[in-house]
């Protein structure tokens, strides 16, 4: 999709595809993932000249801001803004898309707090909290000053130092003892894990701060909590004794409008269970719609000290502020009935919601639990401050077989873990089943696992990105939906039938489209959605929030929900969910004839931008819908043998045989497959994802044999040449792949995004890479400077 910034959902996308399986093992050591990027020979011995690449922040100083650049011709922009104005001052709503009000890309960030759908916390590699997603698929960008981890050390019974763990030297709060060394301090992320270490400038003392969150592979319960543990570990490395205190203070408010208004309160709580006492203070955070209560608490442990120090009521000045170095120093003499602050290791924090009943309630799929009265807060923090130490040996087992193999670039390993981060980031939904949505499945009658997902795995959904506000954007989960497949297939079946019944159902209401102006409605029957809606709409009750164009005319998501079902068998090996399926694939199959217009077996694009590159123009034949027809036609005949299906078989075969050589016919120059056959100027450019059904065949055990569709030497001559001229060849190799380059080693700069680096597909480029050359890729995919804010679109800045 055309205007996106940040977070393609999980870029981790079709590197996934390579790890066979993720055996159990376990693992003691510290991870310190560094991204590399690395110039290698294309193929095994290749004696090309490979420079090492840039380093540092080199990729800063290529790329440009997206914002300063709108896609949209003259009268679109005023279309575009008439719209843009009548969402947000009449209907007080935000748009799906904002161009006035775009996020800057600042380099802050760090892994998320929180699991799957009960909204995250993001804490910062300087150790602040710098981004709070509370309320499904809305963002609050702003740094609370007051929430830090503050140590305090004393010696003989004497404060030796005091330091707020906090490299910023903020206006406010000026009593705190701020700007510690960054040249003491270290960040390290490996998804859903991160250390923060802390060397103690001349106390010979090292802490380090370990933050867990349970995202583990195929546990769903564990995956959906939304809860966060802060492990904290002393290493003294002097002989003497050191007392140790560490005080966490957390205002009660993310510095919105409603915090001013006040009305949000604080109480402790103490909850002993299984021969373990958790203590804590909960802040009740109260809105009119959506209010939450958030959590923090440490578990009673012998040899630790604690205590708390709160004020029952917010203000806009942290209360604690003139107090705390005071109760800090004193903290050693209190005793535990006079609530001071000291806050050890480890400490926690979660978050519960709750709802006036008056509105209409979607539960958390969490809440089935921990119930849904909203006061599990106390409960959720025992569970997680005694089930931590678990969590932490099975992800510990989930990723060292990939940290240990040393055939595998750094690069791969930090971007298979940490790109998984906008799973749970990206404004992302996970809701129980409600029986009141019933009636609005009756198009998937005949789809009989349907019911039995929902109910048991509830409704999962993400955001396109954090500021391309649709969920479950199908055109480009294609490229992502590899994380759920393959670690969560439950709630990748689960959207892939809440899709189907989308597919099955219409939505005949008017309206007008922006890049046209054209009216239509707004969703046909049999053509696959562009996305299941908006936060502020009815997502799954109201789809295709998206209005930019008429997906309905789109060449590839028909396409690409074939090639996912049939690789969501492939993973699963779900009979029931096939043959549910297929009558649907069938519709989407015959909905998409209609594009063949001569009869040759390969459909052709309509002279406008009619696919998931949305500003760039393709007309008749063209390798990138063109190849996903084949794929889908392929796996089409493969689901048909399968269920037995003759006839069906022998029509696609025919199809798939007379569209294979048709585009080898059109599209095939000797060296690359054109980017069309319309014989405009642009139509001989290479395009970096000219070969995406070749990968989606591949990652699902086709592509080759009985079942290839490309001729191998074509592949892979297709590859040497996208490697060469689409990434050695731009920008000096240092930023991936460029989608489309000329022939002359030019940027294809006949639409802004013939000239964009997209991450997920250099991605799935580096995959098919891997799958077809079978040695390390020579692409350059290692984005340096994302720090888990990871942009969908790069761009070249421009020479000066």
């Amino acid at each position: 999709m055309s205007m996106r910034f940040l977070g393609l959902r999980l870029i981790a996308v079709g590197i996934m595809v390579l790890t066979k399986a993720w055996p159990e093992a376990s693992a003691e050591q510290r991870p310190e993932p560094q991204c590399q990027t690395e110039r290698v020979p294309f193929f095994e011995g290749d004696s090309s000249d490979t420079d090492a690449a840039a380093e540092g922040n080199e990729l800063a100083d290529r790329r440009r801001d997206f914002s300063k650049q709108f896609v949209f011709e003259k009268k679109e922009q005023i279309n575009y803004l008439l719209w843009w104005y009548r969402k947000t001052r009449l209907e007080k709503k935000q748009p799906f898309i904002d161009l006035f009000n775009s996020q800057p890309l600042r380099q802050i960030y760090g892994c998320p707090l929180g699991g799957f759908g009960g909204g995250t916390i993001t804490r910062g590699w300087k150790g602040d909290f710098c981004r709070w997603q509370l309320n499904p698929g809305l963002y609050h960008y702003k740094r609370v000053v007051a929430d830090q981890f503050t140590v305090c050390l004393r010696r003989k019974g004497q404060t030796a130092y005091q330091q707020v763990l906090s490299v910023e030297q903020p206006s406010c709060l000026q009593g705190w003892n701020w700007s510690f060394c960054g040249h003491y301090a270290f960040y390290h992320a490996l998804y859903p894990r991160a250390w923060s270490v802390y060397q103690l400038p001349g106390q010979d003392l090292v802490l380090t701060c370990r933050q867990v969150t349970p995202i583990i592979p195929h546990d769903y319960k564990e995956t959906s909590l939304p809860v966060g543990v802060f492990v904290w570990e002393v290493e003294n490395l002097r002989d003497e004794e050191v007392e140790v205190s560490i005080m966490f203070t957390f205002q009660n408010g993310t510095e919105t409008k409603e915090d001013r208004r006040g009305g949000h309160w604080n109480e402790p709580f103490a909850l002993r269970e299984g021969g373990h006492c958790v203590r804590g203070v909960l802040l009740h955070h109260c809105l009119p719609v959506n209010g939450y209560t958030l959590a923090i608490a440490a578990r009673e442990k012998v040899g630790a000290t604690f205590a708390f120090h709160f004020h029952a009521c917010i203000r806009l000045l942290f209360p604690i502020s003139s107090t705390s170095w005071a109760m800090v120093n004193e903290a050693r003499g209190l005793s535990a009935g006079q609530l001071p602050v000291p806050l050890p290791p480890p400490c926690a924090l979660t978050s519960c919601p709750s709802l006036p009943p008056s509105l209409r309630l979607s539960c958390r799929w969490y809440t089935r639990f921990f119930g849904r009265e909203g006061d599990a807060c106390p409960a959720l923090a025992h569970y997680m401050l005694t089930h931590y130490p678990e969590w932490e040996k099975r992800i510990e087992a989930w990723q060292r077989p990939i940290l240990e193999d040393s055939d595998l670039p750094a690069w791969y390993k930090s971007a298979l873990f940490n790109e998984l981060y906008f799973l749970s980031d990206g404004g992302t939904l996970w809701v129980e089943f409600q029986p009141e949505d019933a009636p609005s499945l009756a198009a998937g009658q005949g789809l009989s696992g349907l019911l039995p997902v929902l109910k048991e795995y509830g409704r999962f959904a993400y955001l396109e990105g954090q500021e391309y506000r649709m969920y479950n954007t199908y055109d480009v989960h294609f490229y992502a939906s590899f994380a759920l497949a393959m670690l969560w297939p439950k709630l990748e079946l689960s959207l892939q039938y809440d899709m189907a019944v989308a597919v099955l159902s219409e939505d005949p209401r008017p309206r007008v489209y922006l890049m046209n102006g054209q009216t239509a409605q707004v969703k046909l029957r049999n053509v696959v959605p562009h996305d299941i809606g908006e936060p502020d709409e009815e997502p799954w009750q109201r789809v295709n929030a998206y209005l930019i164009h008429d997906t309905a005319d789109w060449k590839d998501l028909n396409l690409k929900f074939v090639l996912q079902v049939y690789r969501d068998f492939f993973l699963t090996e779900d009979c029931t969910y096939l043959r549910d399926m297929w009558p649907v694939c069938q519709a989407v199959m015959e909905s998409e004839l209609k594009f063949d217009t001569d009869g040759d077996g390969l459909i052709e694009n309509s002279g406008f931008a009619d696919q998931t590159y949305d500003a760039w123009v393709v007309t008749g034949a063209s390798a990138y819908c063109g190849g996903l027809w084949l794929a889908a036609v392929c796996m089409m005949c493969r689901m048909a043998e399968i269920l037995g299906e003759g006839a069906a078989l022998q029509r696609y075969s025919a199809i798939l045989s007379s569209g294979a050589a048709a585009f080898e016919r059109l599209l095939w120059n000797g060296r690359y497959y054109n980017y069309d056959s319309g014989g405009g100027p642009s139509s001989n450019s290479i395009m970096s994802d000219q070969l995406a059904g070749q990968w989606f065949l591949r990652a699902c055990g086709l592509g080759e044999g009985k079942y290839q569709v490309f001729p191998q030497e074509h592949v892979q001559s297709a590859l040497r040449t996208i490697y060469e001229m689409n990434v050695l060849g731009f920008s000096e190799g240092a930023m991936g792949a460029v989608n489309g380059m000329r022939p002359d080693g030019v940027p294809d700069t006949s639409s802004v995004q013939s000239d964009e680096v997209w991450v997920g597909v250099v991605y799935s480029l580096a995959a098919t890479m891997i799958q077809e050359v079978r040695s390390k890729p020579g692409v350059r995919v290692c984005l340096l400077g994302g720090f888990l804010q990871t942009p969908s679109i790069i761009c070249s800045a421009p020479t000066p």
